[in-house]
């Protein structure tokens, strides 16, 4: 048993790989269209909301699986999901984005109206940060939110928002003071067909992913959209990825689990100059490293997790947790794919698929070096 988890924690785990197993063909895409990616990440939704799944993003009061959020729980449905098939992840990971800002900040009418029905499937959620000029710097976003007669008007344009154009609910940051810089950020819930809301440019991630830019002009708001007081944005913002990036990492676990099992497969069946290539030091040495740094990359994830759970968590343990499973898994990745030699680069071979799954991970929700940032910060305080 893993050390950061208990034996409902590994029941968990178990019903979850074999409901990804059974249903593994629901998010497998045949055509990489943008709009056939859209559709199926659309179609995932209540799928994964009947399985039980969307619950453990959201506090039983409000239509979730417990009292409160586990981290764990979370990790563990992402490590499991995005190891069958990335889009599963892909479709929970940004449902949490937009879900736990609302959880974390919202007024309990906020929390009944949303998340019942985000938790069972019914709706989607974006989470509308990224901008054309502000990705990793959220203080400089140009998005600005107007307050009039007690409602707001959102004008600027969000970049690289996932769920763009299927969501039927976004969290939007904007500014409410733009002379305040990041102290002057708010939060708000816009409705996706808000008057004043467009989708543009969509498209696709090299995974599966859809993606597109929301062009905000005048768009409408009710004060009652208002997550927590103005001002807020920044902090809701930074809490919400702090507490996800160690699922991030889970995810990575995930792909980079994948990645080893094909490797293992692929090593022992096939042959070359009269023996299997596991036979061979060279390969021996690459399946250990990459064993290795897979169990570290378990490790460093759960137990953030498992620190946030109780109340401990940090913002150094969730960056150093996401930052080295996610680099591990892309390491695990490419040596899987250098296994396979030419099969390793057909892009319908696994091992390709989950090049290009990992590969993502290193840049959402807060890139490598934005990590390092973190916890070099964390470390001289």
């Amino acid at each position: 048993m893993h050390p950061h988890l208990d034996a409902e924690h590994e029941k968990l785990r178990e019903r979850v790989r074999a409901w990804a197993e059974e249903n593994a063909a629901a998010a497998a895409v045949k055509d990489d269209g943008v709009e056939a990616v859209a559709a199926a990440a659309k179609a995932l939704a209540p799928l994964l909301g009947r399985a039980g799944w969307l619950k453990h993003l959201a506090p039983r009061p409000f239509g979730g699986a417990g009292e409160t959020i586990s981290l764990r729980e979370l990790c563990l449905l992402r490590e499991e999901l995005a190891r069958v098939a990335p889009l599963f992840d892909s479709v929970l990971s940004v449902q949490a984005l937009g879900m736990y800002p609302i959880a974390l900040a919202g007024s309990d009418e906020q929390k009944q109206d949303f998340l019942p029905a985000l938790a069972d499937g019914e709706k989607i959620a974006a989470f509308a940060l990224t901008e054309p000029n502000a990705g990793s710097d959220v203080a400089s976003l140009q998005t600005r939110a107007t307050k009039r007669n007690g409602d707001y008007r959102l004008t600027g344009i969000k970049s690289f928002i996932s769920n763009a154009g299927i969501a039927d609910v976004y969290i939007v940051f904007a500014s409410t003071e733009p002379a305040a810089k990041g102290k002057g950020l708010s939060a708000f819930i816009v409705d996706a067909r808000s008057p004043g809301l467009d989708v543009r440019e969509k498209t696709r991630l090299i995974a599966p992913h859809p993606i597109g830019v929301l062009a905000l002009e005048d768009c409408f708001v009710p004060g009652a959209g208002l997550i927590g007081r103005e001002g807020d944005g920044m902090k809701i913002a930074l809490a919400t990825l702090d507490a996800l990036r160690p699922t991030v990492g889970a995810a990575a676990v995930g792909l980079a689990r994948r990645a080893l099992e094909e490797a293992l497969d692929y090593s022992r069946s096939r042959r070359q100059f009269g023996r299997a290539l596991a036979d061979f030091q060279g390969i021996q040495f690459k399946l250990a490293e990459m064993a290795t740094d897979l169990e570290a990359a378990s490790l460093l994830v759960y137990q953030s997790a498992w620190m946030h759970d109780r109340g401990v968590g940090s913002k150094r343990c969730a960056a150093m947790a996401k930052l080295f499973a996610t680099e591990a898994a892309q390491r695990i990745a490419d040596q899987a794919l250098q296994i396979h030699g030419g099969l390793g680069v057909v892009t319908t071979s696994a091992v390709a698929q989950l090049y290009n799954a990992v590969r993502a991970l290193r840049i959402y929700e807060g890139t490598s070096e934005i990590q390092k940032l973190v916890i070099a910060r964390e470390l001289l305080k």
